[in-house]
């Protein structure tokens, strides 16, 4: 059986159920375009660059790489109300598909109204689920506590909240956390999913251009132990890898330190030291516990072909 049609292949149109998340300040063009060019949806990250002007030039650049659809990520969280002159470009240039992270969706819902787009939300809880859908969104990801980044505070895992939220909503649903191969978008589908976001395994690929050698290192030769929840005590849980840098923030945590105390250490500038700079040593790595499955470096398309396969395969003995 070929066919991997499902309702979020259909609503995307893309042709494998499978989403790259957002990727602060790794996920821009060349990583976007490489996915949707290999069947799946690649996205922009928006809050990441430094003015709406640069993010027109990113989308541009994903058309003249790809005449696939492709979406841009919002995180807008930390934000405020910054995201409306990004989004204002996305709706301008026609973005076919936009998702929000970390955030209430409802102010950028808001200034939707009206225009031709599909909206994903990225929730960490079934109420938030219900809520996005009430909303208005298309489709929900839904994101467990294995995952990379920003996190529910919950704690619970992909395996349970995914066919919670899928029995609560009527839209497709989308896993995310823990998955990087083909067993993980089939056990996905088997939990009532209709497709897959995957974010740390899109990092350690050849397109993710702006991933520091070192860090897609660090990814392959981890394991599931590797990484840690930081920021707890700031009510905004996020697994990273486990490094010198992470041990300090935990340690101020520990010793119950302020938002001001622990701004330098969890700020984009320490992140990008690391990602970006290589320098581990002075800054973190965003990544969820599916780096123990990472052993490699591969292209997007040799991933997504290993995936397909993978599930195929499992497909087969399952019938």
């Amino acid at each position: 059986m070929k066919n991997w049609e499902t309702r979020v292949t259909t609503l995307l149109n893309i042709k494998y159920p499978i989403i790259q998340g957002g990727l602060a300040h790794l996920a821009y063009s060349e990583l976007a375009a490489a996915v949707s060019n290999a069947g799946g949806l690649g996205q922009i990250t928006a809050m990441s660059l430094p003015n709406p002007d640069r993010l027109r030039e990113e989308i541009r650049k994903v058309r003249s790489l790809t005449d696939k659809p492709f979406g841009v990520n919002f995180a807008i969280g930390q934000h405020g109300r910054f995201f409306t002159d990004f989004l204002q470009v996305a709706v301008e240039e026609e973005v076919p598909v936009v998702s929000v992270t970390g955030g209430n969706p409802a102010p950028f819902f808001d200034e939707l109204k009206g225009v031709n787009v599909k909206k994903l939300v990225l929730v960490s809880a079934r109420r938030q689920a219900v809520k996005a859908e009430q909303l208005g969104a298309d489709a929900v990801m839904v994101v467990g506590q294995e995952g990379g980044g920003h996190l529910g505070r919950d704690d619970v895992s992909t395996l349970v909240l995914v066919p919670q939220v899928v029995d609560s909503v009527s839209i497709p649903v989308i896993a995310s956390g823990g998955i990087g191969d083909g067993r993980g978008l089939m056990a996905a589908l088997s939990l009532g999913a209709e497709g897959i976001e995957m974010g740390t395994r899109f990092i350690a690929t050849q397109e993710c251009v702006h991933a520091h050698e070192s860090y897609k290192q660090a990814l392959i030769e981890g394991d599931e132990r590797s990484t840690v929840v930081i920021k707890r005590s700031l009510g905004a849980p996020a697994r990273a890898i486990r490094n010198e840098w992470t041990e300090k923030i935990l340690e101020l945590e520990e010793k119950g330190a302020t938002y001001e105390d622990l701004k330098d250490y969890i700020s984009g500038n320490a992140n990008k030291k690391w990602i970006h700079d290589g320098k581990e040593k002075e800054g973190f790595g965003w990544a969820g516990q599916v780096m123990g499955l990472i052993k490699d470096v591969p292209t997007v398309e040799e991933l997504f072909n290993r995936m397909i396969k993978e599930a195929e395969e499992i497909r087969q003995r399952w019938q």
